[in-house]
């Protein structure tokens, strides 16, 4: 009788299983996924599996559907949908949490303890750029930066630069970045003029003909930088040599972290700012941090037309 009992409960639970989740006839889960694979453009290799068909509450007359996409990479996904209780409409609802910031979360994962920085450490307006020393493109922003935008802006903003080598496409750019942090950890001057030079004329750098002569050409830089601001020599000689890349692996991490996939990328107070964008969308940016933060936004002085060619 027991038994018998436990038996009866057993299939009732599942019956009420039954009814929190019904799996997605064949049918309409092929429809589902063939809706999601045209308006996202998933390629074909990319695995996407259509979930349990779920009671909702997000809105009347839609049950709920979880859609998972696999790129086969370790890195897979599920989506929320809404699907209607005649199965002819499917939605995708976005919830925003009105009592999060979400640039200020955003900045809260990026750790700038120990980082060089230029203008005040009190502003209330934070510019973090993630940099690749050997990257035409980052050699482009840092002289939209420095000192184009600094002499409109260094007197209200903070800005730090983080490590985010390409390797696999620039394979001195690491050895630059481990460079830099060795003069970091004496003098932030330092870095800062090397971070300049390296940036203006990586040429020295490229013209090398071997990967071994271009490692010392960095090598020579650094240390001229350091003996320019007075640094203990032979503690940077020492760390230069040592490439420890700790630091830049965990900088590279973090990157990857907050969806950094190029470089150079930004960020203002949050706002992600990705590539060598002109230096009026750098201040756009700049003028809407600064007013979110109630500070003044300094005026802009009209730059020079370019002359027309002939």
């Amino acid at each position: 009788m027991l038994i018998l009992i436990r038996r009866s409960l057993l299939i009732l639970l599942l019956v009420c299983l039954g009814c929190v989740a019904q799996s997605a006839p064949p049918d309409m889960a092929r429809k589902i996924e063939h809706q999601v694979r045209a308006f996202y453009n998933i390629p074909a290799e990319v695995k996407v599996t259509v979930g349990a068909i779920t009671p909702s509450s997000e809105m009347p007359g839609y049950d709920g559907v979880a859609v998972n996409i696999d790129g086969g990479d370790g890195k897979q996904k599920d989506y929320k949908f809404l699907l209607s209780k005649d199965r002819t409409t499917l939605l995708r609802l976005t919830k925003f949490d009105l009592t999060k910031d979400p640039f200020a979360e955003l900045m809260s994962k990026i750790d700038i303890n120990g980082r060089p920085s230029r203008g005040p450490k009190s502003a209330k307006v934070l510019v973090v750029n993630f940099d690749d020393f050997e990257c035409p493109f980052c050699s482009r922003m840092h002289q939209t930066l420095f000192p184009e935008i600094f002499k409109e802006y260094g007197d209200r903003v903070t800005f730090v630069y983080k490590d985010y080598p390409l390797a696999e496409i620039h394979p001195w750019a690491i050895h630059a970045s481990v460079d830099a942090n060795c003069l970091a950890a004496q003098n932030f001057d330092a870095y800062w003029d090397f971070a300049d030079y390296i940036h203006a004329n990586k040429h020295e750098v490229d013209t090398e003909k071997t990967p071994g002569g271009r490692f010392e050409a960095i090598d020579r830089i650094a240390m001229l930088q350091g003996q320019k601001h007075n640094v203990d020599v032979v503690k940077l000689q020492s760390c230069v040599k040592a490439q420890n890349d700790g630091a830049v692996r965990a900088s590279m991490k973090e990157a990857d972290g907050l969806g950094v996939n190029a470089t150079p990328t930004l960020f203002i107070n949050g706002q992600k700012i990705d590539g060598a964008v002109p230096a009026s969308e750098v201040r756009a940016a700049l003028d809407a941090a600064l007013k979110d933060a109630g500070e003044p936004v300094p005026q802009h002085i009209p730059s020079a037309p370019e002359p027309l060619s002939r």
